[in-house]
């Protein structure tokens, strides 16, 4: 019995120095214990209306911002309400977001946004692609767009193996899109492993009613991803690598990667100006208290800005820092007209002059 219990004292012992190590090294990843420094923008205001979180957010050419809300995982939600897709006039003064309306025969009381991505086709028509969580499942809805009408037309549901874990998603056609996992496991436990052990596993996966296929692996936590304005690269973020890869699409749809960009922030969704190829990121300064999720002591917010991501040497600006008294787990960050829209994950949205 002796060397029974000392053979599993030693193993208890090098589990728990194993255990301990790893959680050391994912607290390096989420940037643990960071001193936020406050860096604000002039004229910040909340929006009224977006009150449990603008997880992702895109802007359409003439302004019209769409924004996704009510996103709910386990111990992180703040509203038994079901999710909603606004759309926020950024033209207009009094910034006030206006719900759209979705048809009959969608399960609006399941409906649990996560990323969007919109794709405009050769007649004009807007489609909206959104990543949804019903039951804490993964599926891909598209949606017409009818802006005259202020809503929402289902159209498609979308359900694979290879979406199994879906975080965000890119449109690339009427019904193509490429689309990042961020676990490698589906169950809770495996998935708090998985991180324990940092495996880089996740993926982007590209779908087409022809084709579906994984063209990206490698990925820590894969995240927000889009494209660049002449729809020849894909950005891809690692939230717990802190970088954004670039990577070259191909006329198979499969992405080869070209290099990547340290930006010294756990990344989460990517916007991209149209006109300049800027990208403007939301981070999460200190992930690691952003997955603690303690009120009391709130995640800060940041926003970067990666210019001439293409070129041998980008440009990575700090553009908005703040220690969660603005804003509580920057998200998204995209820009139009001189202004700058902060979304969150689960607390309000921000917008502020950029000049």
């Amino acid at each position: 019995m002796g060397k029974k219990l000392i053979i599993i004292s030693v193993i208890i012992a090098a589990f728990s120095a194993f255990l301990g190590e790893r959680v050391m090294n994912l607290r390096k990843k989420c940037h643990a214990n960071r001193e936020l420094i406050q860096n604000h923008l002039p004229n910040c205001k909340h929006i009224k209306g977006l009150e449990y979180g603008s997880e992702d957010i895109t802007i359409l050419p003439d302004g019209q911002a769409l924004i996704s809300t009510g996103l709910k995982y386990p111990g992180m939600s703040f509203s038994d309400d079901p999710g909603r897709i606004f759309i926020l006039d950024m033209e207009e003064d009094r910034m006030k977001p206006v719900e759209l309306r979705m048809g009959r025969g969608f399960d609006l009381e399941s409906f649990n946004p996560h990323g969007i991505s919109t794709y405009t086709d050769t007649d004009g028509a807007i489609y909206l692609f959104v990543v949804n969580h019903p039951q804490l499942q993964s599926q891909v809805e598209i949606f017409r767009f009818l802006a005259e009408e202020n809503s929402l037309v289902h159209l498609k549901t979308i359900k694979h193996e290879l979406l199994h874990s879906v975080n965000d998603v890119v449109a690339v056609g009427v019904q193509s899109f490429y689309a990042t996992n961020d676990y490698y496991f589906t169950n809770g436990i495996l998935k708090m492993f998985g991180m324990l052990l940092s495996l880089p596993w996740c993926t982007v996966t590209y779908y087409s009613p022809e084709e579906v296929k994984v063209v990206a692996e490698g990925f820590y936590m894969a995240n927000g991803i889009n494209i660049s304005p002449d729809k020849k690269h894909i950005y891809v973020a690692d939230l717990f690598d802190s970088k954004v890869h670039v990577m070259e699409r191909q006329d198979s749809n499969d992405l080869i990667p070209m290099k990547f960009v340290d930006v010294g922030s756990p990344v989460d969704n990517i916007e991209v100006d149209p006109e300049t190829d800027d990208l403007w990121l939301g981070c999460h300064p200190d992930a690691w208290k952003f997955f603690s999720n303690n009120m009391e002591d709130p995640p800060g917010s940041e926003v970067i800005k990666i210019t001439n991501i293409l070129s041998d040497q980008p440009t990575v600006t700090q553009v908005y820092m703040d220690d969660g008294s603005v804003i509580i787990g920057s998200s998204v960050a995209a820009t139009y007209g001189g202004k700058l829209l902060i979304g969150s994950v689960h607390h309000r949205a921000l917008c502020c002059d950029l000049n």
